[in-house]
């Protein structure tokens, strides 16, 4: 009895330890099941951009209605008649990076909100994907740890992990250091794409915002390649030359100021951030941890200047200097008015 309880711990032990790191670590070292290799995507706008361009940056102060919040900034905007949403699938991308609390992770309510505005617009399909850091997968686990998988469900919407799902490889353009990337076939083919990132500093790229969030999108080996080149933070603003969201909305609700990116010193920030530039996207965001002081990384040097941002500029991802980043604020309290004017300071500096 004794051997046989040794050996049944043994097994036990064996499978849990196969599970936590082993059937993760398959998706960081084997390739990805490629069904296409392609020298263009249909979610490269980077080409186009510059002669549509658009770097209006809503700054949104969050009510007790995430929806109300959400909605109303997008009312402002024509985006969404553009997008032509009505009879489309939108594919949503939140941060799910681990099985960490809001503001590590999208906070759900912006989630829910998100699918539900689009469901109003006219969607005929909403899903909500994302693939989790090598820690955490596999990714559903992840996504209903945070309440994301369940916001998203509740509002309709459909779930998609893309460690599961066959991936394209695509070739970027230009002298780029990653050259080519596999990103799931779900993405490339997306016929809408609206990103949720979270304002959130980051003990290794600096942040995780706009441009970072699309790490979730590329494969375990590309993320490999990533993290461990000393043109890690240049290489996140290249995924963007392969996956452009035609919308992002970075929840701002609370707000990582430093430490990050799973455990650091979070604030109530209470902002919602609306744009279709990532560029602009992530000043602002920059921007807000600024204005805390707390994060040496971003303290000394302007918010155009840290590698990430001007890698995009450099490869006209978005806004190239202040004068075209176009902020807009809607809010009215006291704190919201002493943010504003914080933010203002350091896109400007």
């Amino acid at each position: 009895m004794r051997r046989r309880t040794i050996l049944a711990t043994a097994a036990l032990l064996g499978s849990l330890l196969f599970y936590r790191y082993l059937y993760p670590l398959r998706h960081f070292l084997s390739s990805p099941r490629e069904v296409m290799r392609t020298g263009g995507t249909p979610r490269n706008r980077s080409i186009t951009f510059k002669k549509d361009r658009d770097s209006r940056v809503f700054l949104i102060e969050a009510g007790d209605n995430i929806k109300d919040t959400i909605g109303n900034a997008l009312k402002a905007t024509d985006w969404l008649k553009k997008l032509k949403i009505r009879g489309k699938e939108v594919l949503v991308k939140p941060n799910v990076n681990s099985d960490d609390p809001h503001p590590a992770t999208t906070n759900p309510e912006v989630v829910r909100a998100t699918v539900e505005l689009l469901y109003e617009a006219g969607a005929r399909k909403v899903v909500v994907g994302d693939m989790s850091g090598i820690y955490w997968l596999p990714t559903e686990k992840s996504m209903r740890r945070t309440g994301i998988a369940s916001a998203a469900e509740d509002a309709g919407a459909e779930l998609a992990f893309f460690e599961e799902e066959e991936w394209v490889k695509v070739e970027l353009p230009g002298d780029t250091h990653l050259k080519n990337l596999s990103i799931p076939l779900r993405v490339y083919s997306a016929e809408v794409l609206v990103s949720l990132p979270v304002v959130k500093t980051h003990r290794y790229a600096t942040y995780s915002m706009s441009l970072k969030n699309l790490v979730g999108t590329i494969s375990g080996p590309d993320r490999r390649r990533l993290h461990t080149s000393p043109y890690m933070e240049e290489m996140i603003a290249e995924i963007s030359l392969a996956v452009s969201p035609d919308i992002i909305i970075m929840d701002g609700t609370r707000s990582m100021v430093a430490g990050g990116p799973t455990r650091g010193s979070v604030r109530d920030t209470g902002v919602i951030i609306l744009s279709r530039d990532p560029v602009a996207t992530d000043v602002v965001g920059l921007s807000i941890v600024k204005s805390f002081g707390e994060w040496k990384p971003v303290l000394n040097r302007s918010v155009w200047h840290q590698r990430q941002v001007s890698r995009a500029i450099a490869l006209h991802l978005g806004a190239e200097h202040a004068d075209q980043l176009e902020l807009l604020p809607i809010g009215e309290s006291q704190k919201f008015l002493q943010l504003l004017e914080a933010v203002k300071k350091a896109i400007r500096e």
